[in-house]
């Protein structure tokens, strides 16, 4: 029994016996109406039968509908409710199976109330779980913001600055590191040019080359690196006299370093950082 029923009266059955009286007014009513309904057949069959235009058959049709419809709706506001009987025992059986009715439909919508309300309570939980996950998630963030924010505020420009400051130390370091490195590599492999090579070089040259002291292949190279650093946009420098040709020209030909295109007395560092 659902919990409704308990303000309800007790569950009738339509098994009670009706008295004898009742089924003899129930039968004579219904053979009444049942010769009613003859009689009103009867004069329906005797009326001839209309004939349809030969145009706008619809439209007649649908004009047939509204007056019946009319005639109906009249006749249902001039008519009175009446009692189906007199006899107490066929009014209380009606009312039995009335009832019942009511409460089979009343059994089914509650029914369907309450698997709605399971369907609800679950999509609820659901819910309630999501929520719960983002507040976690929210809170999360905001502690991480929060420690961003405190971390922020302790770093000053200063700090910044020196930051930078030692960054910057530690490559301009290491950068010499590299070129001393590189000039120590030169130094051990193409070293500069002895005093016999510069008597042999004057012996064959018409100049005058006796106090002629060549610039080591490492600061040549330390030339070319530099003005690439510092004027990228015009890495080009002078072919000096005291730079020695072979060396020059082992730089061309390998690569390392270009002659300009329009002065062959420039040259520069090949790019290959780019």
């Amino acid at each position: 029994m659902s919990s409704y029923q308990l303000d309800l009266p007790p569950e009738l059955h339509s098994t009670a016996q009706s008295s004898e009286s009742a089924k003899k007014d129930l039968l004579e009513q219904c053979e009444a109406l049942w010769t009613e309904i003859g009689q009103c057949q009867n004069k329906v069959t005797g009326l001839d039968d209309e004939k349809l235009p030969e145009t706008d058959v619809q439209l007649y049709l649908q004009m047939l509908k509204v007056k019946a419809l009319t005639s109906e709706y009249e006749q249902w506001q001039n008519k009175k409710p009446e009692i189906i009987s007199q006899n107490q025992d066929v009014l209380l059986a009606a009312g039995k199976e009335e009832l019942e009715i009511v409460d089979r439909g009343l059994e089914m919508m509650l029914s369907s109330v309450r698997d709605k309300n399971m369907k609800l309570k679950s999509d609820l939980e659901k819910q309630q779980k999501w929520l719960d996950e983002q507040q976690e998630a929210e809170e999360v963030l905001s502690a991480k913001l929060e420690e961003f924010r405190t971390r922020s505020a302790k770093v000053s420009e200063s700090s910044l600055y020196q930051e930078l400051k030692t960054k910057l130390q530690k490559v301009r370091d290491y950068r010499q590191e590299l070129l001393s490195a590189l000039g120590d590599f030169l130094s051990e492999y193409f070293p500069v040019p002895d005093d016999q090579e510069n008597r042999l070089k004057k012996k064959k040259s018409p100049f005058d080359q006796s106090q002629m002291k060549w610039v080591p292949l490492a600061e040549i190279l330390e030339t070319l690196i530099s003005k690439l650093s510092e004027s990228p946009h015009d890495p080009y420098i002078p072919v000096k006299d005291d730079y020695w040709p072979p060396y020059l020209e082992m730089l061309i030909r390998y690569g390392i370093a270009l002659r300009h295109p329009e002065d062959s007395g420039r040259i520069r560092l090949e790019a290959f950082h780019l």
